[in-house]
């Protein structure tokens, strides 16, 4: 049986595309007792409140039809955001020379969080370096919670 995030995912397509956007990612989690299913999506200038709400409305009803989770979730249609994670090879492709925020895990010389600009992603590692002034770090795949893009103003 596939993961229900891998279904979602294939029963969204057909409404993403329609609306004008791409998927970004789907997840499927647990958070102050609720599960939540988030479709996040991205679109080129900007995803609206009319992109999610028609992807919503349809991906409901095929939902509905399928029926892939047992139990009560929260369905939530949105934007990727202009911080979102990087999670897959080609995310950090797109967004080379990008201003990220990188959390690890554990404290690397007293921080966990390192901001710079993302200059390096090894796709069989899953390295990460990000330069902040003529410093470069590089942080392993097994240190990094998280890497996001960051905004600057």
């Amino acid at each position: 049986m596939k993961k229900i995030t891998e279904l979602t995912a294939e029963l969204a397509a057909p409404a993403v595309a329609e609306s004008g956007c791409t998927l970004w990612d789907v997840e499927y989690v647990k958070e102050a007792g609720t599960w939540y299913l988030r479709v996040l999506l991205d679109k080129e200038g900007g995803v609206d409140i009319l992109d999610c709400e028609a992807v919503s409305r349809k991906l409901s009803d095929l939902l509905d039809e399928a029926d892939p989770i047992e139990g009560s979730y929260t369905l939530e249609v949105g934007s990727a955001g202009a911080e979102r994670a990087l999670k897959r090879p080609g995310d950090f492709a797109r967004f080379m020379g990008s201003p990220v925020l990188v959390k690890l895990y554990r404290a690397r010389d007293g921080r966990k969080e390192f901001a710079g600009t993302l200059t390096g992603y090894d796709e069989t590692s899953g390295d990460v370096s990000v330069t902040a002034g003529e410093e470069t770090l590089t942080f392993s795949k097994k240190e990094t919670a998280l890497v996001r893009l960051r905004v600057e103003f």
